[in-house]
């Protein structure tokens, strides 16, 4: 907890307390569902929570902002973000029932009211757009975009223009080169917010929709 205050000093009483409960649940939900490593959950804040927020930190969500989390799994980066961003609102989808559970049974725990968790495949997503499709390891930038550009408006009400914020880690030059030369691709460097050695080679990637 203490790494999001560091980064995070301004957030409310309500926010710290959800960020706090955060530990807990997910320790409880993990002897059921194994959705974070077992070896890692005391990690939670600086792997999974903290490497979430790292998205905030390349774009400032405005309130009325639709957020798609693709691939959510346990609900990284959607539920960290939801908890900083209480008037944007986010779906946030995976093709495994049990790890949907978890998500929604941690937003209900948590009282996030912005959250709509479902169990569904991002082919079956319909008559619904986003500003932003966020991710964490999900699969190639290329993929992705293929998946999203159909879920992305064509408003901006952002000062970044809508499209895909992925947490990726290592070399990614391979997959900004096969989107193609004709695709807006911005990569920032973790490292450059956060100064734990984790984020070391770690960046977000952003593809304009």
């Amino acid at each position: 907890m203490t790494e999001i205050l560091k980064y995070f000093p301004n957030l409310t009483e309500v926010q710290q307390k959800q960020f706090a409960a955060l530990l807990p649940l997910y320790k409880e939900w993990n002897e059921k569902i194994n959705v974070v490593s077992r070896k890692d959950i005391d990690n939670l804040y600086l792997h999974h929570v903290l490497h979430s927020l790292a998205i905030a930190k390349v774009v400032n969500f405005k309130d009325g902002s639709k957020i798609l989390d693709l691939g959510t799994g346990g609900g990284f980066p959607g539920i960290p973000l939801a908890i900083l961003y209480p008037s944007v609102s986010f779906k946030l989808v995976d093709s495994t029932a049990k790890k949907i559970r978890v998500v929604q049974e941690v937003a209900a725990a948590l009282e996030l009211k912005n959250i709509d968790a479902q169990h569904i495949r991002v082919e079956d997503i319909k008559g619904v757009q986003f500003d932003f499709v966020v991710t964490r390891a999900v699969t190639l930038l290329d993929q992705l975009f293929r998946w999203s550009r159909k879920l992305i408006k064509n408003k901006h009400i952002n000062a970044l223009p809508n499209g895909i914020l992925a947490l990726k880690g290592g070399n990614i030059r391979e997959e900004v080169k096969a989107l193609g030369k004709g695709q807006y691709v911005e990569i920032t460097p973790i490292n450059k917010f956060f100064n734990e050695d984790y984020f070391e080679e770690k960046v977000v990637a952003y593809v304009q929709g």
